[in-house]
């Protein structure tokens, strides 16, 4: 499997809409689980007051990222191949969504 960056720009009008999202998603990526593996996201806070993301998946193919949004219902605006990671430092400490 290759890693993947999904760009999801202005998918949620709120943070609960997000966490719902998410919970299809984590729901279907079980259901996939040789295709597909969600590994983190960056919720961001969009200029029109809207969520968006940016995901890193594991998957067998962009198709499979694609399958794995529409039965979840997920938008997705971009799938770019990683082909390398540069880690200076670890993520932080996990942010909580503002609700």
């Amino acid at each position: 499997m290759d890693t993947y960056v999904i760009l999801r720009r202005n998918g949620w009008n709120t943070a609960d809409d997000l966490r719902e999202a998410a919970a299809r998603s984590t729901a279907e990526g079980e259901r996939m689980p040789d295709d597909v593996t969600w590994i983190r996201s960056y919720v961001l806070a969009e200029t029109d007051g809207t969520v968006g993301t940016v995901c890193i998946y594991q998957a067998s193919s962009p198709e499979a990222i694609r399958a794995h949004a529409a039965a979840a219902d997920l938008p997705v605006d971009e799938i770019i191949r990683v082909v390398d990671t540069v880690v200076i430092r670890p993520d932080p400490v996990a942010a909580a969504v503002a609700s």
